[in-house]
């Protein structure tokens, strides 16, 4: 009877376990749509359109009464947005992990988000600075939103459990964005045939990813649950919790290690991301549509590449999938170098490649990190990680932008971008997670 009632327990520990993953996946599903639909495709364009309307006969907007190139206002809004996110993600992890309240934290992040763009429905005429408002709230509520949802992944996974809970993750929110971007663009594409303006499909679509993300928000508030911590001390403003958090990781000197290997080849990631369309509009004279089917290419196979890589992972680990993928992402820069122009196809293959391995990169990255978080600290933990991954990765485009000004060549400027491949594998590789993880105080996965 002892034996009988332990094994039900376990059953039902593993089934609810199940459950409160299923849920977590679906906050990928929910706010993944802003990420796509919103800032790559629809709001860059639309916000600088905005803006120039608004301008002086030299081009400027005065947000403040300071001058500002109206093709610049989106970059800015968007590195504004990221200043915000710095100072508020270490004061809300700090406060989550010290109450053990993460669920309540999610949904006000996330519905601040949700309800910022869905208010971009408003953008219309020449309203540049409540575009830029909306943005900068938007943009700074998903990083600290996505904080928080990171920091449940040790919580709510067994360390065998990790890589590919983390896979699935990204699968569904990659799967997401590709199912409303198709809707997005057969609105956008074809306005006049539903009787609205071009300017109305993109604050439609602008509208509907807000009330997707925060439609869908509900499931994983519904099925995570809080958990009690013993630790409950008062928590420092911004500026000194990042201090404190800082702090805190130097006497985990291999977390930090891998967190600044991670800091490097994301930063080459989100550049490739962010450059991939100029380098295709500019260098190899491509339509703008050819460049959106790119974009929706990567994320449909970005949904097999996460699912295949986890799979992967299974077999070699995490580390050497990691760092398989990093190899891959070379190749592909140095294929991209040589595409001849005006070659939609080759572009296509290029984003092809870059799909297969973007999902792959960034969830098992996560699951990795996962491991080297001290247990108690994963909210804080993760707004560092947060960071690295929106916050720093200013290095890549300064020196995509740098290339490109002293050559004159997008070519050469996207295959300087192998540097940080190269300087990320040699780090990564340098990493002795098992003993990381054990300095953490974890436990070690028989694969990793």
């Amino acid at each position: 009877m002892g034996i009988d009632t332990v094994r039900t327990a376990a059953l039902d520990e593993a089934a609810e376990r199940r459950r409160e993953q299923r849920g977590w996946y679906f906050y990928d599903w929910a706010c993944s749509v802003y990420s796509t639909s919103v800032l790559t495709v629809f709001l860059g364009p639309y916000l600088t359109s905005v803006a120039k309307k608004a301008a002086d006969a030299g081009g400027y907007v005065h947000p403040l009464g300071v001058p500002v190139r109206a093709g610049s206002f989106f970059a800015y809004s968007v590195s504004l947005s990221v200043i915000v996110a710095v100072l508020v993600m270490p004061l809300v992890g700090a406060a989550a992990d010290r109450s053990g309240r993460k669920k309540p934290l999610l949904g006000a992040a996330a519905y601040v988000g949700a309800a910022a763009t869905t208010g971009m429905f408003f953008l219309g005429g020449d309203r540049y600075l409540l575009g830029g408002a909306l943005l900068i709230v938007a943009n700074a509520a998903q990083s600290v939103a996505m904080m928080l949802y990171n920091s449940y992944l040790p919580q709510i996974a067994p360390p065998e459990e990790r890589d590919a809970v983390s896979s699935r993750g990204w699968a569904f929110g990659y799967a997401a964005g590709s199912l409303v971007l198709v809707v997005d663009l057969v609105l956008y594409l074809a306005h006049d045939s539903f009787g609205v303006s071009e300017s109305m499909a993109v604050r439609i679509c602008l509208a509907s990813a807000g009330l997707w993300w925060g439609g869908f928000t509900l499931v994983p508030l519904l099925r995570l649950r809080d958990r009690p911590t013993a630790v409950r001390e008062a928590t420092a403003p911004g500026l000194r919790q990042l201090a404190a958090t800082v702090r805190d990781m130097r006497r985990h000197p291999l977390t930090l290690a891998f967190l600044l290997a991670y800091l490097i080849y994301n930063d080459g990631i989100q550049t490739v991301i962010s450059q991939a369309s100029v380098y295709g509009s500019e260098e190899l004279g491509l339509s703008q549509s050819t460049l959106i089917g790119a974009v929706l290419l990567v994320q449909v196979l970005a949904v097999a590449g996460a699912l295949g890589m986890g799979r992967l992972a299974r077999t070699y680990g995490a580390k050497r999938t990691i760092l398989g993928s990093l190899v891959a992402w070379t190749f592909t820069l140095g294929a991209g170098y040589f595409l001849p122009a005006g070659a939609p196809v080759g572009f296509f293959l290029l984003a092809a490649s870059i799909g297969l391995v973007l999902g792959g990169s960034q969830a098992l990255s996560r699951s990795l990190f996962s491991h080297l978080v001290p247990p108690g600290k994963e909210a804080e933990y993760f707004s560092a990680y947060e960071m690295s991954d929106r916050g720093m990765s200013w290095l890549g485009p300064l020196l995509f932008g740098v290339t490109y000004q002293l050559t004159g060549s997008y070519r050469d400027a996207i295959i300087s971008l192998v540097v940080f491949f190269v300087i990320g594998f040699v780090l990564l590789a340098r990493v002795p997670v098992r003993r990381a993880i054990g300095d953490a105080g974890n436990p070690v996965p028989e694969r990793i």
